[in-house]
């Protein structure tokens, strides 16, 4: 450690030297570059001290345990023998320390034992390699290793490692276990129990040091060269994520373990309206899952569920018609899309006429007319245009995948919701009822056409049976918590849930208010445009900056 020490002050002072000498050259004045390095180089002093005053601190570390020195094994070199588990005839109190005192008192009164730490991962014997893991999930790990092999009859005895006073950590798993197998006729004492316990422990460099006190606690040191390659690990590469392969992983079909596939629903703008402020929540919470799990080895897939079907689309597809007869050959400008919606829905509240030509065209769109298909495109392009400059903005990276994916799945869904018996004819519609919700939901309307319940139902059953997901996250404000219940009963209810066993949640969040209470709107009466507010909150930003001279 103190060659390490030494070695690190020199290279401190190697790069100090270096660092007078470049940065003096005057050809290297007002260099971008040149500035990074400055930059990561200051990141890297600072890790650099972080890991000298860590390895001071374990130099000052006692070699004794509470002023007195301890009987234990080296276990990387030997097994502990009879002779040095610790003696455990009872002392006067007054000889006893606190601790011991406690932990001895009174045999009639059961000890309180800890709740037991879960299991992430399985260490293997020779050590393992991935830096990330918690020093505690290691060592419930090789203990849960060496009871399964020493009381192999019984798989439920109990994996107690907690933090402790008389050493690093402490296994209180001995009296419990002792308690266990003498209720069941097998008459054992507790320090034997321990004895037997770290006999059958794998070795791991990580364990400097085994003792015992009381009646079976086994403490444990932890080694301080393996503190210092931890830290030297996390300075030099980082936090690995935790293994989630050995947390969730599932075997595929010849065996080997695979990422858990999770679906997040976020964001879900509308085609031919603008992103506003209240997209801002489900994209960046959605977002911040999506990080989260794909860090943590998840194979993430980010849907953007975009309303780009639907009547709405008739009286845009008929307003771009009449303003722009030659779309066919000609791509229309049309620059400002909210307007241009503005106007069709004008025209289509107040004009029966152009009402009737809008229903129209939402027919011949469902039937894939070429030219209608054609004009829908255009305006779809128009739409994912400003959603791209919102996502690279806010640097969020997802895929498009709109309503009009899951047309013609909807009529399968009908078909097979229908041959189970699921829907019920009432008032012209066709309805599904489901347990414990009081509305049902309409799958077919009156005139034949589809609804958001049907679309949504053909879209949980592509996500659970062609995507083949194990969780699927949907990250909706919680005004749609109904409408997700009823689409989980519903899934559930057809079956198609229990062919994988998915888990599936609604990740719910409240909407942006004003003052009155009401949804966040502009003076104008118009919701917030979320791009003038991004705009503002960069130029915001950018005032404090100059404000503290800090924007060069």
């Amino acid at each position: 450690m103190d060659a390490l020490l030494a070695r690190l002050k020199e290279q401190e002072e190697e790069v100090k030297q270096l660092e007078a000498q470049l940065f003096s050259r005057p050809e290297f004045k007002d260099n971008r570059k040149l500035e990074e390095l400055r930059a990561e180089n200051d990141k890297l002093n600072y890790r650099a001290n972080i890991l000298v005053r860590s390895i001071e601190d374990l130099k000052k570390r006692p070699s004794q345990v509470n002023g007195k020195v301890s009987k234990s094994a080296d276990h990387r070199e030997k097994q502990p023998q009879q002779s040095e588990v610790k003696s455990t005839e009872k002392k006067p109190d007054s000889q006893k320390k606190p601790s011991e005192a406690k932990q001895n008192d009174n045999k009639t009164k059961k000890p309180a034992t800890p709740a037991p730490v879960k299991t992430y991962f399985t260490a293997g014997a020779e050590g393992d390699k991935d830096h990330s893991c918690r020093t505690i999930d290691i060592l419930v790990s090789l203990f849960e290793q060496s009871i399964r092999k020493a009381f192999p009859e019984d798989p439920t005895l109990p994996i107690l490692v907690v933090p402790a006073r008389q050493a690093d950590y402490q296994c209180n798993s001995a009296m419990p276990i002792a308690q266990k197998l003498t209720a069941g006729g097998k008459k054992i004492a507790p320090t034997e129990v321990a004895k037997i316990i770290v006999e059958n422990l794998p070795k791991h460099d990580m364990i400097e040091k085994i003792d015992y006190s009381g009646p079976g606690f086994i403490n444990v040191t932890i080694s301080p060269s393996f503190v210092s390659k931890q830290i030297r690990d996390i300075l030099t590469k980082g936090v690995l994520p935790p293994n989630v392969l050995n947390m969730v992983g599932k075997l595929g079909s010849n065996g080997e373990n695979k990422r858990p596939k999770v679906v997040i629903d976020f964001s879900s703008p509308n085609i031919a309206k603008e992103m506003h402020v209240g997209h801002l929540r489900s994209t960046i919470i959605g977002d911040s899952i999506a990080r989260l799990l794909e860090y943590t080895g998840f194979d993430v897939l980010r849907l953007n569920h975009l309303g780009d079907w639907g009547t709405q689309f008739g009286m845009l597809i008929a307003h771009l018609q009449d303003k722009f007869p030659e779309y066919k050959t000609v791509s229309p400008p049309i620059g400002d899309l909210l307007a241009f919606y503005k106007a069709s829905k004008k025209r289509f509240d107040e004009d029966a006429e152009f009402k009737k030509r809008a229903y129209e065209c939402v027919v011949k769109l469902q039937a894939y007319d070429a030219d209608i298909i054609h004009a829908w495109k255009m305006i779809c392009d128009v739409s994912r245009k400003d959603f791209e400059y919102i996502y690279k903005e806010l640097d969020v990276k997802i895929t498009d995948r709109g309503e009009s994916f899951y047309q013609d799945r909807m009529l399968d869904v009908v078909k097979e919701l229908d041959s189970k018996n699921l829907l019920k004819l009432e008032d012209g519609r066709k309805v599904m009822f489901l347990p414990d919700i009081d509305v049902p939901m309409t799958i077919v309307k009156t005139d034949g056409s589809f609804t958001y319940d049907s679309s949504d139902m053909a879209t949980i059953k592509q996500r659970l049976q062609e995507e083949k997901a194990d969780w699927i996250v949907y990250v909706i404000d919680s005004g749609q918590a109904l409408h997700m219940q009823s689409i989980f009963a519903g899934a559930k209810l057809a079956g198609w849930t229990e062919e994988n066993s998915a888990r599936i949640d609604h990740v719910g969040f409240g909407v942006v208010l004003g003052e009155d209470g009401k949804k966040l709107k502009t003076r104008s009466g118009e919701a917030v445009r979320l791009r003038d507010l991004l705009d503002e909150g960069i130029d915001r930003s950018l005032a404090k900056l100059k404000e503290k001279n800090r924007d060069t």
